[in-house]
């Protein structure tokens, strides 16, 4: 089940990647797609103090998941596989929790 979870979330880095190429164009920089994450994480955090609805905000974090898998895509790594892996590194590891539901690791 696994293998056919992780074929279709490689599709979906790959279809983005492509979307975004043929919609947008060729990169000039990695850097300038981690520039435009960093533009989408900064929408995420201010729609909650916008009033933003359910759906808006679900939107605006997908904005941001779809310039982290361009840019995986032009490195050509697997995006998901990495997640999968840091989680397992992070579960290894111990945190010191400051109270609201987040931590920082030790």
């Amino acid at each position: 089940m696994m293998e056919s979870q992780n074929f279709i979330m490689e599709k979906i880095q790959d279809q983005v990647g492509q979307w975004c190429e043929e919609t947008f164009g060729p990169v000039q920089s990695t850097a300038s797609v981690i520039a435009r994450a960093n533009k989408e994480m900064s929408e995420l955090l201010m729609a909650p103090y916008q009033n933003k609805t359910t759906q808006e905000l679900i939107e605006e974090a997908a904005d941001v998941v779809i310039c982290l898998y361009r840019y995986a895509h032009l490195i050509e790594e697997d995006l998901d596989a990495a997640v999968i892996a840091k989680l397992a590194k992070n579960r290894g590891r111990q945190w010191n929790l400051d109270g609201f539901g987040h931590g920082q690791h030790k």
